[in-house]
């Protein structure tokens, strides 16, 4: 039997395997349900490339799901769109864009709110992990920075034409320069325009599989399998003792002393739901057996992203999707590098912390039928409000960029509508197995990611972040699992 059975080979659970393998005496197992390759140089060239978003229709390493971003209303029709995760060994961080931002102090006061006060999830209590993962190149020698940890992080050094426009005209709109977007809290301006810290390395995306992950492989305690479709977990009584799994035609049935969910905001979720944790009318709805009610799926958190186009002739060279971000509080414009179409670039405004909250549920108890996802965009009036002045600050900058000027500005009136026919999501889904206290009816994991109710399981990933993240996720899942992985072995 083995010790720590891990279910999900993504960013989370790259981290995880490689941290509980250092001890010898430790069995560690883990199934990925995408493929596994056993070193950097094997990968498809797409997902080494730090140039490339690899995640077009062509692509076979994505898990795909259809979702609803904003409700039908009596005024207007559904919003419908697409989530993409990484599918393969590294998860999403093999596909992503490379950002690689910490979340703020503000977020981590907010989660440690979320608990009760406790000072667990403070900035100084997580500043040791996201110190210990990372050798920032730029700032490594730095207070509050890491030097010799597995993720290389750097800003460009040359940037794209489009994003020296776009900081030059942030700067002339009398924004603040943000050297380092990482810069613990009052080590400098805390808004503004700064350069993007992104995991790459002479040109390739550094993910958590080739950064932690490959170099363990030789541990004789570390088995890792892909293609391996986990169906269920078990239980006996409240205790999981072990999953079910499908590996091509074949199925069967794996034990361990204790399991460990990294698969991500969608599957972990719905493969607690699937195994009897969860809310008992919809499983009664599905025939499945409760196991524990919790509340799985009942809200996520997820940032709303409206595309603003706009035209300028300018060299596009091939470089990171984002170089540059405009951070001011709750709102983040993205100029991003590549062009949409022919001269056509985009702004991304998006909103880090909105009030509307979504919801998971299952559609059927089969593991290959998505669950329904509905996150609810633009519901509160709150959002829609802080978008519409978001969006016409972008414009203000962009008008600051010579030779540019917008496809498709929102009308004087009516913005509603043209908020809907712009809305995107920035794919950072979080929330749907919340962090909390025993006696928090929204909580489905407490605060070292122990799934309450039941004994022997864990949730590891973006699921079990309580509040909306102020930047994008990937920095903050490799610190998590950091931190995980002390309280696991301890």
């Amino acid at each position: 039997m083995v010790d720590t059975l891990i279910v999900g080979g993504g960013t989370a659970g790259c981290v995880l395997a490689a941290r509980l393998s250092e001890r010898p005496d430790h069995t560690v197992r883990l199934l990925e349900a995408g493929q596994v390759w056993s070193a950097a140089a094997e990968m498809p060239a797409a997902l080494r490339d730090a140039t490339r978003l690899p995640i077009g229709p062509e692509a076979r390493w994505l898990w795909r799901y259809p979702a609803t971003l904003a409700a039908s209303s009596d005024e207007h029709p559904a919003v419908e769109g697409n989530l993409v995760r990484g599918k393969g060994i590294g998860g999403s961080s093999t596909v992503n864009g490379s950002y690689f931002v910490r979340a703020p102090a503000a977020d981590f006061a907010a989660w440690s709110a979320a608990l009760g006060g406790t000072a667990d999830w403070s900035f100084e209590a997580v500043l040791p992990a996201y110190r210990r993962l990372e050798d920032d190149r730029d700032y490594g020698d730095g207070p509050g920075h890491g030097r010799g940890g597995p993720i290389p992080v750097r800003r460009t050094a040359d940037p794209t034409p489009v994003s020296r426009a776009f900081a030059a005209a942030a700067r002339a709109a009398d924004f603040a320069e943000v050297p380092d977007l990482n810069a613990p809290q009052g080590a400098g301006p805390a808004e503004g325009v700064g350069p993007v810290p992104c995991n790459v390395d002479g040109g390739a995306r550094v993910g958590t599989a080739s950064a932690y992950l490959l170099p363990a492989l030789g541990r004789p305690n570390l088995t890792v399998q892909g293609g391996v479709l986990v169906s269920r977990i078990r239980f006996r009584g409240t205790r999981a003792i072990g999953i079910d799994y499908r590996r091509g035609e074949t199925s069967g049935t794996i034990s361990a002393d204790r399991i460990v969910l990294c698969a991500g905001a969608v599957e972990s979720a719905a493969l607690l739901l699937r195994s009897g944790v969860g809310p008992p009318d919809e499983l009664a709805a599905l025939g499945i057996p409760v196991v524990w009610p919790a509340p799985v799926g009942a809200r996520f958190d997820d940032h709303p992203e409206i595309g603003l186009e706009y035209l300028l002739d300018i060299p596009t060279p091939a470089a990171v999707p984002l170089e540059y971000v405009l951070s001011l509080d709750d709102i983040e414009i993205r100029p991003y590098t590549v062009p949409f179409a022919w001269d056509r670039h985009r702004l991304g405004v998006a909103l880090m912390r909105p009030e509307s909250a979504g919801v998971l549920q299952l559609r059927g108890a089969d593991p290959l039928t998505p669950p329904r996802i509905e996150h609810r965009y633009l519901a509160g009036a709150a959002d829609r409000g802080r978008l519409r002045d978001a969006v016409a600050l972008a414009i203000e900058v962009l008008h600051r960029i010579p030779g540019a000027y917008p496809c498709h500005p929102p009308p004087a009136s009516g913005h509603d509508a043209w908020l809907r026919a712009n809305l995107a999501t920035s794919q950072h889904l979080s929330g749907t197995c919340r962090m909390g206290a025993a006696e928090d009816e929204r909580a489905v994991v407490d605060a070292r990611c122990a799934v309450h109710g039941v004994s022997g399981l864990s949730v590891v990933d973006l699921s079990v972040v309580p509040v909306p993240l102020s930047r994008g996720p990937q920095a903050t899942t490799v610190m998590l699992a950091e931190r995980a992985a002390g309280w696991l072995t301890s």
